[in-house]
């Protein structure tokens, strides 16, 4: 709708909508996803859950991901460690 489409311009979020015909345009977003589900909900077996636990599940997983999972892409560093890096 325009209100949330508003509502999320004024505190700066970003929309991100492929372009009509261009799947690809959220390939990382949908592989982020897909992880977190396979290394979260899905592992622990998380199939009932309460709207709390999902958010900290991800808040955690979040965490997690940016300051301490390795990743081959980057150099067997965390992305918050390959930014201090490179930067």
């Amino acid at each position: 709708s325009a209100a949330y489409q508003q509502a999320i311009k004024a505190k700066g979020i970003i929309m991100s909508m492929s372009r009509k015909g261009t799947p690809a345009d959220n390939a990382p977003i949908e592989s982020f996803h897909a992880t977190l589900k396979a290394e979260t909900f899905y592992l622990d077996g998380l199939t009932r859950t309460t709207t709390t636990i999902v958010d900290q599940t991800i808040r955690d997983y979040i965490n997690y991901y940016n300051n301490t999972r390795i990743q081959l892409k980057l150099n067997n560093q965390s992305p918050i460690n390959y930014r201090k890096l490179v930067g």
